[in-house]
């Protein structure tokens, strides 16, 4: 059953969490993450194709998603118009995982029967999961493939899906549903997309892992179907209807069912999901060295992209507090580089609570080799004019919930 869709909710005491839920240590289980970067070169400077690749493709996620949300709802997303001119046991668990393009987290899960394993990347900005089937072409090739003939429990839709890339290229096959064990966790009769044809972009020699899966809310999916969560939740093997990620260098974890204690400090700070459709949320202020850039605006939490994207007016406002700055548009649409030596004190408001961004995620890496100018991670989109896109430069600073039961993210400090 689709979860239901919210409406604006009202600004409660509670979800500033001057006293929040706090969840058990020992609710969840972890999956283990583990960090790569394809858009930096192994000598340093950006790798300024692959920037430019993972832009496009952010652009048409979010336009996929949006066309999805009408479909399934038959309302049309607030902000959709913005895009439209842009091409069993009850338990939890953690998954180890590893960013790939820093920008999606991989870890592991198991599908059919019997099971076999795939790596997949983990991205709350879209909402379906997706594997490299039998009848794959050339770009398959080095991924796990999924072959439901060897899965007693797999089972043809008869539905086809098309998911299309910032390349043009696209992911399509047929829809199956079978069994994914995700940390220990069983999901039966689970939705997944078992591709024919993979996109560039999904090359092993650019993507390692063998296919993605979301976990956004079930308006978006393509499938018009639950995504691997939210299976969980509504099959009662959940602790709680909660995961949390850390996306760090070292240590990076996926918790499904519950939070990891041993990985924040203090209470989490909880900011009401808007609409259930993105983890789109209101983000109260962006700071610069210690004034407010502008406020009050909607933000979408999204692992599956590196950057924090916002609209060309505001992106120059708040690069115009920083000395040396320059827009790139030579390097691709919507980039700004600062000098490499600058040290911008950037910070990001939630639930009236800063958050710092570091220096280290801040900064994506020389714009070439040998030059004293870096490409920062706050970027520019014309589709963004309503809302901002906060990826990972601002999550690998914070522990993040996602609290599907009470449509709510939270933030809380790094331990």
């Amino acid at each position: 059953m689709q979860l239901p869709i919210v409406a604006l909710l009202a600004l409660l005491p509670f979800f500033v969490a001057a006293n929040p839920v706090q969840h058990s240590p020992s609710a969840g289980i972890k999956l283990p993450l583990v960090k790569k970067s394809n858009l930096v070169h192994p000598k340093g400077p950006v790798d300024t194709d692959a920037l430019r690749a993972h832009i496009l493709s952010l652009e048409r996620k979010y336009q996929r998603g949006f066309d999805a949300f009408e479909r399934n709802t038959g309302a049309r997303h607030p902000l959709a118009p913005v895009l439209s001119t842009v091409v069993s046991k009850r338990g939890s668990g953690a998954v180890p995982l590893t960013d790939e393009n820093a920008q999606l987290w991989q870890g592991s899960i198991k599908v059919g029967t019997p099971a076999k394993q795939f790596i997949v990347d983990f991205d709350t900005g879209s909402s379906d999961l997706f594997l490299p089937g039998p009848n794959c072409g050339s770009t398959c090739q080095g991924h796990t493939i999924y072959k439901p003939s060897s899965s007693s429990t797999a089972k043809d839709l008869q539905k086809t899906f098309k998911l299309t890339y910032g390349d043009n290229s696209s992911v399509s096959g047929e829809q199956y549903t079978d069994t994914v064990l995700i940390a220990g966790l069983i999901a039966t009769k689970q939705t997944l997309g078992v591709a024919k044809q993979y996109s560039n972009g999904f090359n092993i020699a650019t993507f390692s892992p063998d296919g993605l899966m979301g976990m956004g809310f079930p308006a978006i999916s393509d499938y018009n179907a639950n995504p691997v969560f939210q299976t969980l939740v509504e099959e009662g093997v959940t602790t709680q209807p909660v995961f949390a990620f850390k996306l760090a260098d070292n240590g990076a974890e996926l918790m499904i069912g519950g939070v990891n204690k041993k990985l924040y400090t203090g209470a989490f700070t909880y900011v009401p999901v808007i609409i259930e459709g993105y983890w789109q949320v209101n983000m109260d202020a962006i700071t610069l060295n210690g004034k407010e850039v502008f406020g009050e605006v909607e933000a979408i939490i999204d692992t599956g992209t590196t950057l924090i994207v916002g609209h060309p007016n505001d992106v120059q406002k708040f690069y115009s507090g920083i000395a040396g700055a320059k827009s790139r548009s030579d390097v691709s649409p919507g980039v700004w580089t600062i000098p490499c030596s600058a040290q911008p004190n950037v910070t990001l408001t939630f639930g009236l609570k800063a958050f710092p961004i570091s220096h280290s995620t801040f900064v994506v890496g020389q714009v070439e080799s040998g030059s004293s100018d870096c490409i920062a991670a706050v970027m520019s989109s014309p589709s963004a004019s309503e809302f901002w896109i906060v990826g990972d430069a601002f999550l690998q600073n914070t522990y993040t919930v996602f609290d599907a039961g009470l449509s709510r993210v939270g933030f809380a400090q790094l331990a």
